[in-house]
């Protein structure tokens, strides 16, 4: 049998788990219903280059791939995802980079002259999302992977503890200090991103 699209999407994830375990050419229906997310976050928690995210997600695979017999089925399926992406995209930055140390932000200081008040059209909208994602740049990891998974990513407290394998009550600590860390450096930069 072929597995075409139109079989993917009609099953669940933990379907698409069982089949792939037997059928190796199910394992397509996973790597194309995360692909895109999955590339997203990489760029959004990493900021690497769409060569090294596409690196970072086929490392990943295999690792999923490698470990999917292992998978506890009472987990969400993403979040077991995200979490060996997010691992793999950590590891990753850590070797490429001395993760912080004795690294400067090197940023546009006339990028932050201008306040983000009354945005309304698409390309000021577009515009916002730029700006919060140099000011997410500017925060220790911990903190940016968070507020990533939350309001980018749109996860719940429990999924970001089964990604961060964190408990829960670190993980609202965590987003409540992320928040004020993201506001005071928008503030120092002059951003608003006040409606």
């Amino acid at each position: 049998m072929i597995v075409t699209e139109q079989i993917c999407e009609q099953l669940s994830d933990n379907e698409i788990v069982k089949n792939s375990l037997s059928n190796i050419d199910y394992f397509i229906c996973l790597y194309s219903r995360y692909e895109k997310r999955l590339l997203h976050y990489i760029k959004r928690i990493s900021r690497v280059s769409n060569e090294q995210a596409e690196d970072i997600l086929q490392d990943s695979f295999i690792k999923i791939w490698q470990n999917l017999h292992d998978f506890d089925q009472s987990m969400k399926l993403s979040s077991w995802i995200y979490r060996i992406v997010h691992n793999e995209t950590i590891s990753y930055w850590r070797s490429e980079k001395s993760y912080g140390k004795d690294q400067n932000v090197k940023l546009d200081e006339n990028l932050y002259k201008n306040t983000l008040y009354d945005l309304d059209r698409k390309e000021d909208i577009e515009q916002k999302e730029f700006f919060a994602h140099e000011v997410l740049d500017l925060l220790p990891i911990k903190y940016k992977t968070v507020l990533i998974l939350k309001f980018i990513e749109g996860m719940g407290y429990h999924e970001i503890s089964d990604v961060l394998k964190i408990s829960e009550g670190t993980v609202a600590s965590r987003i409540n200090r992320a928040k004020k860390r993201f506001i005071k450096a928008a503030s120092e930069k002059h951003i608003s991103f006040i409606n």
